[in-house]
């Protein structure tokens, strides 16, 4: 009797145990394949996204407890918690077939990392991004988190009420780019206390166009280094090599090479001097007029069209670049001949390689 009783007493204090440990589970660094499996499983299911095809199955271990309204330029991100109530995930859906949001992504100037935008008549929004005064970012996105990120700060404290402690960030596409953002909000948020400091943030973005410049993706990479953040792009998919980028001489830190070549040049013995002078006049004035082509376009002309969906919007100043690249940690998936059989180059369908679906039977090849 005593032998049944200690077995009973050691396999009810194992099971404790392990519900324990399960239920605070914590988020580890670096690429998760089921982690973003169960994203991917999750953005086929936010609606109203040209890439929602076929029937892609629920995530297995989440649940919706949360979608907010549409917002700013048809925004909106959903909360999904996992069963066991210690991680959610804060999806924020992609472009959709909305004007206003394609207007979105086509409003592609760029701003200072740090500022404040009026996106209302009475509705400020007043981020930091980056400590560095050089970096910059897409300004069409900057605007979609700041009619968001009220929502998903009050969620987060919502949730730490009641004992979460850790969230993914995610986004596909457009949804991606914006997630880069909320993570240096959010991170920011949480370093000047205006959140818990115990908080625990990791992010997917997926498919995601490039945010912003070089030195914002400097801080973005410093500040999510150790494993803590990572970008899922597929080779065949153009949406990740968007937006365009110009790199001007003024893109260079201050100490560099190119600050002083006209002086220098003009030092050179004739005719090399004036050959080298021309070329150099061709080559940089040619990409410092591209750029204010970008910022005239997709800036002041886009920003136009932005006004009349926002009333009371103000355009905040724009930032002297078009510099836009590559950020953080990338995981690469491999399309081969197999992949290109079931998901063929097409001019008919333009999104064929960015949708739920290759990307999905990618990473389980992964």
């Amino acid at each position: 009797m005593k032998k049944s009783s200690a077995f009973i007493f050691f396999f009810l204090f194992t099971c404790f145990l392990f519900t324990q440990s399960a239920k605070g589970q914590r988020l580890q660094p670096g690429f998760d394949k089921a982690e973003y499996i169960e994203f991917l499983k999750i953005t086929a299911h936010q609606l109203d996204t040209p890439w929602k095809k076929g029937s892609i199955p629920l995530p297995e271990h989440f649940h919706l407890a949360y979608r907010s309204p549409t917002v700013g330029l048809d925004n909106r991100w959903d909360l999904w918690l996992r069963d066991d109530g210690a991680l959610g995930i804060i999806s924020v859906r992609g472009t959709t077939p909305n004007n206003i949001s394609w207007l979105e992504n086509f409003y592609s100037a760029m701003i200072p990392a740090a500022g404040t935008i009026q996106l209302a008549d009475t509705q400020i929004f007043k981020y930091h991004l980056s400590a560095d005064p050089k970096a910059a970012v897409h300004i069409g996105w900057t605007i979609g988190l700041g009619f968001m990120a009220p929502g998903i700060v009050a969620q987060i404290n919502e949730q730490y009420a009641k004992g979460m402690r850790q969230f993914i960030i995610s986004g596909h596409s457009q949804g991606g780019a914006i997630a880069y953002l909320l993570t240096s909000y959010l991170y920011d948020l949480r370093s000047t206390g205006k959140i818990p400091k115990d908080l625990i943030f990791k992010t997917y973005c997926s498919a995601a166009p490039k945010p912003g410049n070089l030195y914002y993706a400097y801080s973005y990479e410093q500040l999510t280094a150790g494993g803590w953040a990572c970008n899922v792009v597929n080779p065949a998919d153009w949406v990740p090599q968007t937006p365009f980028s110009v790199q001007t001489i003024n893109e260079q830190p201050p100490v560099n090479p190119f600050k002083g070549a006209r002086k220098s040049i003009r030092s050179m013995r004739f005719p090399q001097n004036i050959a080298i002078g021309y070329l150099y006049g061709r080559l940089n004035g040619g990409t410092r007029k591209a750029q204010r082509r970008f910022e005239k376009y997709l800036g002041n002309m886009a920003g136009a069209q932005v006004k009349k969906a926002l009333p009371g919007y103000k355009q905040p100043r724009l930032y002297p670049s078009a510099d836009y690249v590559r950020t953080g940690n990338m995981i690469t998936l491999s399309p081969d001949s197999a992949y290109y059989q079931r998901f063929p180059d097409t001019s008919s369908n333009v999104f064929i390689h960015h949708m739920m679906g290759p990307y999905l039977y990618l990473i389980n090849k992964y």
